[in-house]
């Protein structure tokens, strides 16, 4: 028994970092899963929850995707030999034709492409982008009184 692992220990959520203010800004219309580079000192500090996805957003530039303004906090323990870039941009990395329907969608529809969540599948950082619109001012009041109405007939039907 000695040789068996806790299963208490390990973590069944494997989120890193989650942008809320995404969807409260913008109606996501399609998703897309997409891979990292990153460098070494960038990858401890994601195992360690230091990234920030609140103020970041994705461009498309000579036809790749790439991640700006995520903020990765290094850590004390980084290596000496080097400067550690906290906002460095990151190459996103995407099939072809999900590439092709990104760049499709920005140009011709004025959608906006937008880092939604990162998590790990099988040890590699994978990041959820989402094609997205625009929400006006009105759009956020219908959504914001829709949800206190949810809540409310929740509540009325618990105690009914």
């Amino acid at each position: 028994m000695a040789g068996k692992k806790s299963k208490k220990n390990k973590r069944q959520d494997n989120t890193i970092a989650i942008n809320r203010q995404a969807s409260h800004e913008f109606f996501i219309e399609d998703t897309f899963e997409a891979g990292l580079v990153l460098e070494g000192w960038e990858v401890k500090s994601l195992r360690d929850g230091r990234v920030q996805l609140k103020e970041s957003h994705i461009v498309i530039h000579k036809g790749e995707a790439w991640l700006l303004g995520a903020h990765v906090s290094p850590l004390l323990s980084a290596s000496t030999h080097i400067v550690p870039d906290r906002v460095r941009r990151k190459k996103l990395l995407l099939h072809k034709y999900e590439l092709d329907k990104l760049i499709g969608g920005v140009e011709r529809k004025g959608y906006t492409i937008v880092p939604l969540s990162m998590y790990w599948i099988k040890g590699r950082a994978k990041l959820k982008v989402g094609l997205a619109k625009g929400k006006k001012l009105h759009d956020k009041r219908a959504v914001s009184k829709d949800r206190d109405w949810q809540r409310d007939k929740a509540r009325i039907m618990k105690h009914a």
